[in-house]
């Protein structure tokens, strides 16, 4: 049940993350791709308004009636006529003489200040993008201007705001559109992506509890047969004697404390380490000597059921040994009964020898 609310926190998260992220960027791209359609449609239409006005200059230049020309823009402005973006030629009394709506000539030219100086200069986008939100009052004017050289006549590009506005609604729909596509496919994906990976985590997790289980297990049982070995040195002192042919191992070995040679019982031993080239003795008792003997000498000398070579620096005794923990991935850690500073540590190497040791 946890781990259902944790997947709907999780999908609850990612969507309205990438809601916030959609609203800020969604605006971003909105006011961008209008920008970018108002500059590309404004300079369409002013080359067209050009191309009109060198046309009618180039008629009246070669003597083509004025009458006669206006005819012939009006037919061509009637047939590429568009709703949004259209042409038109006014006279210098400022009424209309060619218009793609045959109603609209010969009545005056609608025009606006404010829409024509907007489009003028290098940012225009970014005030005429500022009329088609704020100025509803303007529904349609003139763009730009271009004269007909040796005539009353000027040819305008015009713009309808309101369809403008409803072509800019549409790109928002689209964008809101595509967004929420998107959307629910980002969240879906990633919430799929989030569960797979934490299904995954799971499985290693509860794999490596398990393996954790096991190793505590084994070490419990590691140490309940030290303690039970302990117990059976105790009832059932074990006397190791050699063949027929050869003396019995030692019982005591000489050893030094300043200049006073000190005999110590082996069975007082707690463990006997090297350092700095010099082995060191330590009974049960804490007293330390030190011994001419290396450290494979004295494990020789050892009972090897009661004292077992830990690693290159420790022979620990049996009885010394408090407890057993894991250390690393396959190493273990013998903690002392006799405190000492230095980390015994065998190694997994060693590991299984010493098992084998705690259960002779």
């Amino acid at each position: 049940m946890k781990k259902d609310k944790l997947y709907l926190f999780t999908f609850l998260s990612i969507a309205l993350i990438f809601l916030l992220g959609a609203i800020f960027i969604s605006q971003f791209l909105i006011k961008a791709s209008a920008k970018q359609l108002i500059e590309v449609q404004v300079e369409s239409a002013k080359r067209e308004t050009n191309e009109i006005a060198d046309f009618l200059s180039f008629q009246l230049d070669n003597n083509i009636s004025k009458q006669e020309s206006l005819e012939r823009i009006q037919e061509n402005l009637s047939i590429n006529a568009t709703d949004t973006w259209f042409i038109s030629v006014f006279n210098w009394s400022g009424n209309e003489v060619a218009n793609p709506n045959k109603l609209k000539v010969g009545q005056p030219l609608n025009s606006n200040e404010k829409l024509l100086a907007s489009l003028i200069g290098k940012n225009y986008s970014d005030e005429f993008y500022d009329i088609l939100k704020s100025s509803k009052e303007i529904e349609s004017g003139v763009i730009y201007i271009s004269p007909v050289k040796n005539s009353d006549l000027i040819v305008a590009a015009n713009v309808n705001i309101k369809n403008v506005r409803a072509q800019f609604s549409g790109l928002k729909s689209d964008f809101y559109l595509t967004f929420f596509i998107m959307g629910i496919l980002i969240t879906l994906l990633t919430f799929i992506v989030v569960r797979y990976l934490g299904s995954a985590y799971e499985k290693q997790l509860e794999t490596k509890y398990a393996s954790l289980t096991s190793e505590v297990i084994n070490l419990s049982k590691l140490n309940a047969d030290l303690i039970s070995y302990k117990e059976r040195v105790v009832e059932e002192p074990v006397e190791i004697t050699s063949d027929d042919n050869t003396e019995q191992e030692k019982k005591r070995i000489l050893t030094y404390i300043r200049n006073e040679l000190v005999p110590i019982a082996i069975s007082d031993i707690a463990y006997v380490y090297t350092e700095n080239t010099i082995t060191y003795v330590v009974c049960f008792d804490g007293k330390k000597s030190t011994t001419n003997m290396s450290l494979d000498d004295m494990y020789n000398n050892f009972d090897a059921t009661l004292f077992f070579r830990a690693n290159r620096q420790f022979i620990i005794s049996i009885a010394a040994i408090d407890k057993i923990i894991k250390y690393g991935k396959s190493q273990l850690k013998i903690l002392l009964q006799s405190k000492t500073s230095e980390e015994i540590i065998i190694s997994k190497n060693k590991a299984a020898e010493f098992k084998q040791w705690l259960n002779m």
